[in-house]
Order: structure tokens, then sequence, then C-alpha cells
């Protein structure tokens, strides 16, 4: 560091991987809602999670920051200390970046590098007419924390408050899974569940040419997300599918490799659950609910330049 430009070995003949997220105060983030140590760690691993769903090893990260007047050394120091947790977590250099002011809040740019095999690469466009839906971890923790957060806050809320609130301010990205996956191959596509599993499977989808059916009843939900939908009477399945920066990772397994993938599920420390099957392009995407009928499946996921603006954390 203290070069025009940092200088990088890279394992021989590997891949490299680029990814690159910016996150702007009030639209991607509330302060008053998280610590800035939470702010650090999740835009750090916003773009880790990216590098877990194709499959590769997170080498090096670059930040920027548009910093306003108001703002505190003390403050912007607590940022970096979440992010360099979330990066020697997974043995990831920070390497430079660059600050400037700003005169609308705070901004901050994540570039992440990161390495794979040739050939050990997941993409979003291998899925084929039948192969089989999956997903690791659980569904719609983020979004039931967000609107706990964002609502008026008990003094001692419950564990079960405490663990979804948790979940969204501190996700966790799944390097491991997505590495398993590629070097075993055994996922014939896979994106990371940042805009919700509706959205990303809508991605996954179009880049694939392909439908999907998704069963209702399989969607994995975590025993906080349950009981969060009971105390506030909204439908779980609506937080799975709706829910985005779960951080989750998403993907296809063709039948041959189907019981590979399901031992795989016995043996990971984390969830790994079939949710449904790759359709033709011409069924669409479709949900078959509860009582086993088939609906359309409605595309709910944050866009920038077509929703009203939100504050997502």
């Amino acid at each position: 560091i203290g070069d025009d430009a940092a200088v990088v070995r890279l394992p021989a003949g590997h891949r490299l991987l680029l990814t690159t997220d910016l996150l702007a105060e009030g639209i991607h983030f509330d302060l008053t809602t998280a610590t800035y140590e939470d702010l650090g760690y999740k835009a750090a691993v916003a773009n880790l999670s990216d590098i877990a769903a194709m499959g590769g090893t997170p080498r090096h990260m670059l930040v920027a920051m548009a910093l306003p007047a108001d703002r505190t050394v003390s403050q912007i120091r607590r940022l970096y200390g979440g992010l360099m947790k979330a990066c020697r977590q997974h043995g990831v250099a920070l390497i430079g970046g660059d600050t400037s002011a700003s005169r609308g809040g705070l901004f901050i740019s994540v570039t992440l590098t990161g390495t794979a095999p040739p050939g050990q690469v997941l993409m979003r466009d291998g899925a084929r007419v039948g192969d089989f839906i999956y997903v690791t971890g659980t569904l719609g923790d983020s979004l039931a924390g967000l609107n706990l957060l964002t609502a008026q806050r008990r003094k001692n809320p419950p564990r079960y408050e405490r663990t979804l609130m948790n979940r969204h301010l501190r996700p966790t990205a799944r390097i491991a899974a997505g590495q398993t996956l590629a070097s075993r191959g055994l996922a014939t596509a896979a994106i990371d569940l940042s805009d919700g599993l509706s959205g990303d499977l809508a991605h996954l989808c179009e880049q694939s040419a392909v439908g999907a059916e998704i069963t209702a009843t399989a969607l994995p939900l975590s025993p906080a997300c349950r009981a969060y939908a009971a105390a506030h009477r909204v439908d779980p399945t609506r937080l799975a599918l709706a829910g985005g920066e779960d951080y989750e990772l998403l993907f296809t397994v063709s039948p041959k490799n189907r019981a590979t993938v399901d031992r795989l599920a016995h043996e990971a420390p984390y969830r790994i659950t079939s949710i449904g099957i790759i359709r033709p392009k011409s069924f669409g995407l479709r949900l078959r609910d509860e009582e086993g009928s088939l609906k359309k499946l409605t595309i709910s996921s944050y866009q920038h330049f077509q929703n009203p603006p939100t504050v997502r954390s």
C-alpha cells in the first residue's frame, strides 16, 4: 500500500473474478438502525457473497468513500473495523481505496477480487429443464429483521427478534458452499440472494432461458422467522419470497447430481434445501402453494430506478 496502484499475485492459471457494490446513505442503509461497524461488515459481505455465488475464493478488497463533514474519525474507524472483521474471516486483504468529501450523505464503494480454477466458475446461465432448485440457509430472516429495526424497538426484545435483527445486520457470505459446489461440479447455475428469492430466481431463469416451479411448503424458514410471522400476523412465505439481503445461495442441480447434493445437505454445517424444479421457459415462474395449486410467482425485488426510494438497512 502506498503506490499508485496495487500489484498482486494470482494463482497460476486461475480466472480472475471482479465485483463491486455502491452503498448510498438513505437508500441502502440508515445509521439510526445500524452501527458503523454493522455497516462496514455488511458492505464487505455484499461483495463476498457475489464471489461465493461464482464459487470463487475472495482475495483483495478496495474501498472508496465519500464522507460528509459531520462524520468523525471515530465513526469511520468503526466502519473500517467492520470491514476488516469480515475480511479477516475470509482471508481477504484490504489493499487500497480512496476518500472524498460528500455534500449528500455517506457513500461507500467496495470492489472485491476473487479467483477460481478454470472450469470451476459458477454462472447464472447453466440451468436446464429438469434441474432441481436448491437454496442454502433460511429465507426471510433479513426482511423480518429489517422490519423490526425500523419499527419502534423494545428495550428487551425476545431472543427471536435479536436473532433476526442480527441476521439483517451481520449476514453470512456462503463462501465455503459456493466453493464446494464449484469444485465438485455439483451446480449447473447459481446466484446469491441479495434482491430476494423471487427476483433473483427470475434473474437466473432469464439468463438460462428457462422457467421454474417453486414449492411454498419447501421454503426453509428459521424458528425465529416463524415466530416473527406468527407474532405479527404476516405470511412467512411472502417473507421468504420477497425478502432481500439474505445473501444465501440459490443454485440448480442436474438430476444425476441430486443424490450427491442431498448427502451434502446432511453433512454440511449449514442447511441446503430443495425448493423446486426448472421448467421450460414457456412455463414461466410459478409457485405451488400450500393447497397444491399452481399460481404465477409474483416477482418482488428492489429496483433503484423503478421503485420509490426506500432505505434497505
